[in-house]
């Protein structure tokens, strides 16, 4: 039987409360749907930023990350759909390649060890958490003007700080860094289970473009590697007006691709 458990991933800056809307929309389609937090994200988003700088988070990598994450899956006791956002999409991707999803929803993801793109928007958005010119050790906090820039730039200002004030967490360097290496190499000729890659026509941080890329990496014949791009949409995409779309878009996918074989 096709899986019926959903592990919702967030991704940098967030907590698994950026799911708080699609986990109840999933939970009316009869999915089993779970939110693990990375390490240390169990608190609330205002007891994270008063805690910062957190010498703990400053130590946390995208390995321990995934690592966690396949320990949480493991205990589902089957392979569950997964569904990523950002770097949490990226960890969804490593996870696909480690054989414990039954199908991969990677939304906005953060490129694999090897995939770039030189877009201005990009290299702006990134480079504040990959600078070397910046203590590893010390996690990064993010502002509200790049917040603005990066996750909601077409929203009105008063949208922007609700959004910032309900979401928004101090980040380790560590993570962003590490998914230049090894860590984040995937074996794109490999087979796979079924992944769909979403990407917002407006992301200032992952480009559509960079999302695009990454999917045509997957040269697998026998293996499903689909692309959606909205318009649109910014890094956001989770969160902004008619997310229900997107949601609903990933759902027929799934209906029509657990347990598929062909290429899409």
């Amino acid at each position: 039987m096709p899986a019926r458990t959903i592990v919702f991933i967030h991704g940098m800056y967030m907590t698994p409360l950026c799911w708080e809307h699609w986990i109840p929309w999933f939970e009316k389609k009869g999915y089993r749907c779970i939110a693990p937090g990375w390490p240390g994200r169990e608190a609330s988003p205002q007891a994270l930023r008063a805690a910062h700088p957190d010498a703990v988070l400053g130590a946390l990598t995208l390995q321990n990350v995934v690592d966690h994450l396949e320990g949480i899956i493991r205990k589902t006791g089957e392979k569950p759909v997964l569904i990523g956002h950002s770097m949490g999409a990226l960890a969804a991707q490593l996870l696909l390649q480690r054989g414990v999803a039954s199908a991969v929803v990677a939304i906005d993801t953060a490129p694999p060890a090897g995939v770039f793109t030189p877009r201005w928007s990009f290299l702006k958005s990134n480079w504040p958490h990959i600078t070397p010119f910046k203590r590893q050790d010390v996690p990064v906090q993010m502002t509200l003007k790049r917040f603005a820039y990066t996750f909601v730039h077409t929203l009105p200002p008063a949208q922007q700080q609700a959004v910032f004030d309900r979401y928004v967490v101090p980040e380790s360097r560590r993570i962003p860094r590490q998914s230049l290496g090894r860590t984040a190499r995937i074996d794109f000729k490999a087979p796979h289970a079924p992944l769909l890659l979403i990407a917002g026509g407006q992301d200032h941080i992952i480009p559509a473009s960079l999302n695009q890329t990454n999917c045509r990496k997957y040269s697998d014949r026998g293996s499903v590697a689909s692309f959606k791009e909205f318009p649109g949409r910014t890094h956001f995409i989770i969160g902004q007006e008619n997310w229900q779309e997107v949601a609903q878009f990933a759902a027929d996918w799934l209906e029509q691709n657990l347990g598929g074989s062909e290429r899409s």
